[in-house]
């Protein structure tokens, strides 16, 4: 059993458009690069490999806190060092904090034997997203661990179903303006009319089931938010004119990854991805908005280790 390892932590897309806070799935790209090593003196010490300024403080730092919640159930005297280089950019929208916080205990578990089980590490990886948005979600921390689809169908007690899904194809934009997830959370209304919640309970239960059935078109009919998005997509400039010509484009729909800015948009093919891409680009050139693009497919894997 090694006492060092590096692993590569996935970006993940969360909601899935009508799915908030129980549906998600994991990006073969970007991801964040991380080094772990067990030490014989209690504790975690983290380092950043990178310019964003973020914590090291354990139990300010998201993967500190997951880390701290996995010490309390391992062997007495355990501790890490942890080493993180982020390439998911903080505040983007496609699981930043989660890919810190799932890659830390997931490493963490490896090194010390695999000792617990998926669902033990989504539930100390959740300690890391309340630090960063005040709330203990899954919906970005269990695509990361179990890969591919995940829906959350409880927090309390905690239950991940993974999904199968058809070959997708995922574009990604995140233009460069800063939407806090906590700030995001705030701004949703605490009471939706019952018709709203049934034509998103539909929604849902046709997403799902155009995923297991790989029936695209039903996929594509699904991709439609009337609670969340409405409000969120006043906060992201162009997010309109993205999607509509990201649908003239070919994709089958998509919208908000997470809390925004980045939008994302499921394609059928990498040709069409690519085409959503280009148009994706366009809009914000036009607006003069800086942004970056990934065109990814969905990671079926979750959090991977450098062999």
């Amino acid at each position: 059993m090694t006492d060092f390892l590096t692993l590569y932590s996935p970006a993940t897309v969360a909601n899935m458009v009508c799915g908030f806070d129980v549906l998600g799935f994991a990006l073969e790209a970007p991801c964040d690069t991380m080094h772990l090593r067990l030490t014989n003196q209690p504790g975690i010490t983290i380092e950043h490999e990178d310019d964003f300024n973020l914590p090291t403080e354990p139990a300010r730092n998201v993967a500190g806190a997951a880390l701290l919640a996995l010490l309390k159930a391992a062997p007495a005297g355990t501790g890490f060092e942890v080493r993180i280089r982020k390439a998911i950019l903080p505040g983007s929208g496609i699981g930043s904090s989660a890919a810190s916080a799932a890659g830390a205990v997931v490493g963490a578990n490896r090194l010390l034997g695999s000792i617990f089980s998926r669902e033990e590490l989504v539930r100390f990886a959740m300690f890391g997203e309340e630090v960063a948005s005040g709330a203990r979600h899954a919906d970005n921390i269990a695509p990361a661990i179990y890969g591919g689809v995940t829906l959350i169908r409880s927090v309390e007690p905690l239950d991940v179903v993974p999904l199968s899904a058809p070959p997708l194809h995922v574009t990604v934009v995140h233009p460069q303006i800063e939407v806090r997830t906590a700030d995001a959370r705030q701004m949703l209304k605490q009471q939706v009319p019952l018709k709203a919640a049934i034509r998103q309970w539909a929604n849902v239960a046709g997403l799902v089931a155009g995923l297991l059935q790989a029936d695209y078109q039903l996929i594509g009919r699904s991709l439609e938010d009337v609670i969340v998005e409405p409000v969120r997509s006043i906060l992201i400039p162009g997010f309109a004119a993205v999607k509509a010509r990201s649908l003239e484009a070919g994709a089958l729909g998509g919208g908000i990854s997470g809390s925004g800015p980045s939008i994302f948009m499921l394609s059928k093919d990498e040709p069409t991805a690519q085409a959503v891409a280009a148009a994706m680009r366009t809009v914000y050139e036009q607006l003069g908005v800086d942004f970056h693009i990934h065109v990814s497919t969905i990671n079926p894997a979750g959090v991977q280790f450098k062999e």
